[in-house]
């Protein structure tokens, strides 16, 4: 039986992930994470995307939520509500500058957990929606580093040590924001409920670097956005 652990945090690139390792694996569960992230309304949201993804795919979803307090570390808008998330920036300064939003090491620090929960499961093969091109400049998104994590984790393990190898999967890695969303709905991904605003309120801001790449994303696909057609945004 092939097995997959998605991590999945409910935004439009988790969620992508998520209806297609529906389709590619046997069994699929999921890793939610409560960081005390300032948009932990992405928690609640993603519990409707499951819910509605389960009754397309016809297959139940194990969950797994995990709470680890990286408002500790601080440092940036995310995590630290004395922080601005900054606003409607430049795109092409989003590709050059690491912004205010990084949270320092948060897929690392996700990746480790993962795997861990992932070992303790027999499941070798982490999905996440990390992506090198419509991002906002995060490291710990690039291939380089997840390929290396990979490694890592496979020699930090017991599975990896004994030759049950473990494979970060990085289905998004390459692709615009347009090609995510057109993949996803090749795989009938439901971005009704899939939530990416960094302001964490009911109504996207519009103004957050994820607002904007989504926007774009959208139009660029020349689909609506399913989220703001349900708000009665669209």
């Amino acid at each position: 039986m092939k097995k997959a652990l998605v991590i999945y945090s409910g935004g439009l690139d988790s969620t992508t992930c998520l209806f297609w390792a529906l389709d590619e694996f046997d069994e699929v569960q999921t890793i939610t994470f409560n960081y005390n992230q300032r948009h932990n309304i992405e928690i609640e949201y993603s519990k409707k995307t499951l819910e509605i993804a389960e009754k397309i795919k016809n297959k139940t979803v194990k969950t797994h939520y995990f709470s680890i307090d990286l408002s500790q570390i601080g440092g940036n808008a995310l995590t630290d509500l004395s922080i601005d998330v900054p606003k409607n920036r430049d795109e092409k300064i989003m590709e050059k500058e690491i912004p205010i939003t990084y949270v320092p090491f948060r897929n690392g620090i996700f990746l480790s957990i993962a795997a861990a929960i992932a070992e303790k499961n027999e499941i070798t093969n982490i999905i996440g929606g990390w992506n090198m091109l419509d991002y906002s400049g995060y490291p710990d998104c690039r291939d380089d580093f997840l390929n290396a994590f990979e490694q890592s984790i496979n020699y930090g393990t017991k599975m990896g040590s004994e030759g049950n190898r473990f494979k970060i999967l990085t289905p998004l890695i390459k692709m615009r924001k347009s090609e995510i969303i057109l993949f996803g709905k090749e795989h009938q991904a439901d971005y009704s409920y899939a939530y990416s605003c960094y302001n964490g309120l009911k109504e996207p801001c519009g103004e957050c670097d994820s607002c904007i790449l989504r926007r774009k994303g959208f139009e660029e696909a020349k689909l609506k956005d399913d989220f703001l057609v349900r708000i009665g945004k669209a």
